[in-house]
């Protein structure tokens, strides 16, 4: 694994000394942002275009993999957020995806909707981490639905690394591709000791994986592969060590298009017309 310092910023830089929760916000453009102070917006990919500025703390200060982002995605912003923050508790969120709250329904503002730090305190008082509802495929499998609309080639590394590095877990990975829903996003709030312990386990695999599978075969889109492998592998770490979950719904600040996307799901699973874009 690539690792740059920029010596000219602290690698302590956003690390908070309070109890808050520290959850990290990926983006890579200027967008609104929750009020919350438990919320950090992080630009990610900074090592790659350094002439843009959006007035978030970067990815590429302190320990970190912000020249990797072009194929890992927000794993950059989690691997940040690993190495150079102390918060009690951390989290993984998106500029347009966010965690809701139970209450969500009672507010019109999407932002307003967003859980908010209090809420966050109380659900991990009884749980071990919180994560996104299940996205259901129904007609498709986990394994099926990767397949049809990337590349299969990319979950046989996988379970391959997985069984050479981490042999305990290739049941549970078997059983979530077998499965026909899964927490998506790699979205998730964890108490510390645990985060630390998942992005432990998880880094090592997504780095052999991308010694498996050459990127420079894929344009832009493809070459993520390694970010949206790490998707499908919080359900295998979380049915391995069985640690109890919150789910939450997913709020989407932008509006989504659910008949192009759907479409796009049907005719990759009957058309055999792989992915070209995200939704």
């Amino acid at each position: 694994m690539l690792k740059d310092d920029a010596s000219s910023q602290s690698s302590t830089e956003g690390s908070r000394v309070s109890n808050m929760p520290c959850i990290v916000i990926a983006a890579h453009k200027s967008y609104r942002m929750p009020e919350d102070p438990m919320y950090l917006p992080l630009q990610v990919g900074k090592a790659l275009h350094p002439d843009i500025n959006l007035g978030f703390q970067t990815d590429d200060t302190g320990n970190n993999i912000s020249s990797l982002n072009a194929s890992y995605s927000e794993l950059t912003a989690l691997y940040w957020l690993w190495k150079n923050n102390d918060a009690p508790y951390k989290g993984l969120v998106h500029y347009r995806r966010h965690f809701a709250s139970k209450r969500h329904f009672l507010y019109k503002d999407k932002f307003t909707q967003i859980i908010r730090h209090e809420e966050v305190e109380r659900l991990m008082e009884s749980t071990d981490i919180i994560v996104p509802k299940k996205r259901q495929y129904y007609i498709e499998t986990i394994y099926s639905h990767y397949a049809h609309t990337l590349s299969d080639e990319h979950l046989t590394a996988t379970r391959k690394i997985i069984s050479e590095l981490q042999p305990a877990y290739q049941p549970a990975f078997d059983e979530v591709m077998h499965s026909r829903s899964a927490h998506m996003f790699n979205m998730f709030i964890m108490e510390q000791h645990k985060f630390n312990e998942y992005c432990t386990w998880l880094f090592p695999i997504i780095d052999e994986l991308t010694k498996y599978i050459d990127s420079s075969q894929y344009d832009a889109f493809n070459a993520r592969y390694p970010g949206r492998i790490s998707e499908l592998l919080l359900d295998v770490w979380l049915k391995t060590n069985t640690y109890s979950y919150t789910e939450l719904p997913v709020i989407s600040t932008e509006p989504v298009n659910w008949l192009k996307k759907g479409g796009s799901f049907l005719l990759a699973k009957y058309a055999g017309k792989k992915y070209v874009k995200s939704f």
